[in-house]
């Protein structure tokens, strides 16, 4: 039996949840990073944004040209936050893409050369 409060989904509109994780992967926020977490982002109904400090300014997770213009090199942190019926899993799917380095390891860091 599992009764830690941590295992308790709760879930309240209109109101925001945050969640903070630091960049790992060598490029920090970049062009393969950024398209991945936009289309994670658009899997949810909730509304996602996140920022470089915790009072923001905020750009919506889900504009990839919003997301693509965002600069933070590794090391930083993301300070992200989710409102809506579904903003808890949206958040923790969020906060495990960047945890997880944005599944980038063993890929290339060059950019193609159109974009």
């Amino acid at each position: 039996m599992n009764d830690s409060p941590h295992s308790k989904k709760i879930f309240v509109p209109n109101t925001a949840i945050t969640g903070s994780a630091l960049l790992t992967n060598d490029v920090g926020l970049h062009a393969r990073p950024s398209v991945k977490l936009t289309q994670l982002a658009k899997r949810f109904g909730a509304n996602i944004e996140f920022s470089i400090d915790a009072e923001g300014p905020w750009v919506d997770a889900k504009s990839p040209v919003k997301v693509m213009r965002f600069k933070a090199a590794r090391g930083a942190t993301l300070h992200f936050r989710a409102s809506g019926t579904d903003a808890a899993e949206a958040l923790t799917a969020i906060l495990a893409l960047v945890e997880r380095g944005f599944d980038t390891e063993g890929e290339e860091t060059t950019q193609p050369a159109d974009g």
